[in-house]
């Protein structure tokens, strides 16, 4: 299996992802973690794209985000996309929540980067704000993504609140601890 979970920013994709990975038993790949280098800069594409090209080259794997860049590498190789399609309500606390939680308790984060109160609050780049603007495009790419006949080969999950999330990562640890 090779999922890919996409969802708005601060819909849980990173901590869903790295729950199934484990259940599955298969790689976790944080595209953030690929993407970003130290103080919030981003790598240059060609350094991107050639780790998750190196990331995904096994047979088993799950990777977390919504990068157009590596888009068509990441869905032509996978076989399952994970939607964490929350209502903006939900991932709006749950942001709201992590960046708090972050920025007072200053957890680093990959290459030593930080998330930012003043950044998330006093910010054009805000990821509150990011997250607040997207929601409605993203939805729509996503169930354009979905149609899209390049992408007929994925299995689509789609989970419109965390308990459909759970109770899919607690099927799947009942079905994967039974057949150990």
């Amino acid at each position: 299996m090779r999922y890919i979970v996409i969802g708005t920013s601060g819909a849980g994709k990173s901590t869903f992802a790295a729950a199934l990975a484990e259940s599955s038993k298969c790689p976790y790949i944080e595209l953030d973690q690929h993407y970003w280098g130290a103080d919030w800069q981003a790598v240059p594409p060609a350094q991107f794209e050639g780790a998750v090209r190196e990331a995904i080259a096994g047979d088993c794997w799950v990777a977390d985000g919504n990068y157009s860049a590596v888009r068509e590498l990441l869905w032509s190789s996978a076989t399952h996309i994970v939607w964490l399609n929350y209502g903006q309500g939900t991932i709006f606390r749950r942001l709201l929540w992590r960046t708090l939680t972050r920025g007072l308790l200053r957890t680093k984060l990959s290459h030593g980067n930080r998330e930012s109160l003043r950044m998330a609050f006093f910010s054009r780049h805000s990821i509150l704000l990011w997250a607040w603007t997207t929601f409605g495009k993203n939805r729509e790419k996503f169930s354009r993504l979905r149609v899209d006949p390049q992408y007929a080969h994925l299995q689509w999950c789609e989970f419109r609140t965390p308990r459909q999330a759970r109770r899919f990562l607690a099927a799947l640890a009942e079905h994967s601890a039974s057949s150990d």
